[in-house]
């Protein structure tokens, strides 16, 4: 019995999106708030991956692309695309806008694999793969996806 609720500490929720055909896993606990596509007012002088800003109730939130950070084919803006807001400080908010969002899933230690590091920029994004019945889900690193590495000068 002890070590089920061990089990149970360790588990973590991760809302399940989808990116084309793969499927990412973002911690529930830095998701504040999923909305649907709306208008993005666009920014001078950004990043690429980029799209502009949004304002939800009266703050004005960045907003990227999840498929162009990653190198994937630009945004098709269908019925199913979001954009998640995430915060990993309580005073800063980021958009990731993301093809579909599927569902949420617990994932408990023993479900999730650690990502052999490798060369892929795409592997320094992910924290781990989780396995659940029916298929794997890449884990994302949020943090390290949100926050821009400082250009080597």
């Amino acid at each position: 019995m002890e070590e089920k609720k061990n089990e149970e500490l360790e588990a973590k929720q991760y809302i399940v999106v989808k990116l084309g055909n793969e499927q990412y896993g973002i911690d529930i606990q830095y998701v504040d708030n999923i909305v649907r596509m709306q208008r993005v007012t666009r920014v001078p002088k950004a990043q690429s991956y980029f799209r502009g800003v949004i304002n939800i109730r009266g703050e004005i939130i960045p907003v990227m692309s999840l498929r162009l950070k990653f190198g994937l084919e630009p945004d098709e803006f269908r019925g199913p695309t979001r954009i998640l807001i995430i915060k990993i400080e309580p005073q800063a908010a980021i958009g990731m806008i993301v093809d579909e969002v599927k569902e949420v899933i617990t994932l408990g230690a023993d479900s999730i694999d650690k990502v052999s590091s490798s060369n892929d920029e795409r592997s320094t994004y992910l924290s781990g793969i989780g396995k659940q019945p029916d298929g794997l889900v890449s884990l994302l690193n949020v943090p390290s996806v949100v926050v821009e590495k400082e250009a080597a000068v």
